[in-house]
């Protein structure tokens, strides 16, 4: 089969690789039929994340048809058309059984992401995602073995087009995970940091929900065009205006907003000293959109990163957030949760996730999508890919 490979900071290459078998009596293998390239992919493209290797199959959302089954499979069979979660749980663990299941103690044979981890078992492992994460072949392939059959696998009905349900893979459950966590309601003010994929899908759920105000901070401006069009949102270019944060308390009666989203996670654009402090290994991600979060966000508050992080930061200023009684919730996206509420949001026409596409291509172009939308050249929003 075909699919896209990773080969060192900004090298990925579609190249012939063996297709993949049953290995477990509950894997599922899947014909892919549509892919995308996620914001999270692009700290892999740019060399961030540790642990990878040459010829690691790349990218975590995707959907198919079913092409075969192990034995033990009884939730799907083939043909049936299915969206996968990024996150694979076991679906019976102490944190599965909570509906945790990003956090499921069973899949990951790896370490995970945690530099004071002691005896605690790794998180979920995921697709695509680096062999802190259990090292599994991606999804930008033509074809893909699926582990935990019975818990992953979505059916989705066929009056649906691919791409109005791809990005219930990850971006529109950890956009509206984002919301949740930050407790937005009808007459909620929210500043969302980041106009990316994940902060545009956080606008969109925003909005369906009733927030009133939506401040969309960011440094590209066609990004921000988009979200004040489409989501209402009101623009901050961060290149234009030094400080976002005392302009949404001038816009808030000098308290701040209700809640604050962290879309951009750890390679924020930093100061000068924080770029050199990363550049040294003396930090691991940049603390600028944490500081502006905390800022931004009023008394009593809440701020929810589902924005990546790795390592330690420094300046994170938490007496200003204890000063402040500020909540933080995080963490990686609980797909399957919210799989049954955002198919029917989409069915009610309540989101409309494939507004955000701008490129369409074949998965033979991947290396060419990825360099569109690392380098954000011809306006590109989202990459979806589509094997022969």
């Amino acid at each position: 089969m075909r699919a896209l490979t990773y080969h060192g900071s900004k090298d990925v290459r579609v190249e012939t690789v063996p297709d993949p078998i049953i290995q477990d009596s509950d894997d599922v293998i899947l014909r892919v039929t549509a892919t995308a390239i996620c914001g999270s992919d692009l700290h892999l493209y740019r060399g961030k994340i540790p642990t990878m290797k040459d010829g690691d199959i790349l990218g975590h959302e995707f959907m198919g048809v079913v092409e075969d089954t192990g034995p033990s499979v009884t939730n799907v069979k083939k043909g049936d058309r299915v969206i996968i979660p990024f996150v694979i749980a076991c679906g019976h663990c102490f944190f599965c059984e909570k509906n945790l299941y990003a956090a499921c103690e069973t899949t990951n044979p790896d370490r995970g992401g945690a530099l004071n981890k002691k005896s605690a078992k790794p998180p979920a492992a995921l697709f695509g995602y680096s062999h802190m994460y259990g090292g599994v072949p991606g999804g930008q392939a033509e074809l893909v073995r699926v582990p935990k059959g019975n818990v992953g696998p979505f059916k989705v009905p066929g009056s649906l087009a691919d791409e109005q349900v791809l990005f219930l893979t990850d971006i529109l459950p950890t956009g509206y995970q984002a919301i949740l966590n930050a407790d937005v309601k009808p007459g909620s003010s929210v500043a969302i940091f980041g106009a990316g994929p994940v902060g545009l899908m956080a606008a969109a759920c925003a909005r369906m929900l009733g927030a009133e105000q939506i401040f969309m901070i960011d440094h590209h401006q066609y990004r921000l065009d988009f979200a004040n069009q489409v989501y209402g949102t009101i623009s901050i270019n961060f290149d234009d205006i030094d400080d976002p944060a005392e302009l949404i308390l001038q816009h808030t009666q000098n308290r701040g907003v209700d809640a604050s989203i962290d879309a951009v996670g750890f390679e924020a654009k930093g100061s000068a000293i924080e770029t050199t402090l990363t550049t040294l290994k003396l930090e691991t991600s940049s603390g600028e959109v944490l500081r502006q979060c905390i800022a931004a966000t009023r008394r009593g508050g809440v701020i929810s990163v589902p924005g990546v992080y790795s390592g330690f930061i420094h300046g994170f200023l938490l007496g200003d957030a204890f000063d402040k009684g500020i909540t933080f919730k995080m963490g990686q996206t609980h797909v399957q949760t919210y799989l049954p509420e955002l198919l029917n949001f989409i069915e009610e026409d309540k989101l409309r996730p494939a507004d955000i596409i701008t490129h369409r291509m074949r998965l033979e172009d991947a290396p060419q999508g990825y360099e569109i939308f690392n380098n954000k050249e011809q306006d590109c929003r989202k990459v979806v890919l589509t094997p022969s």
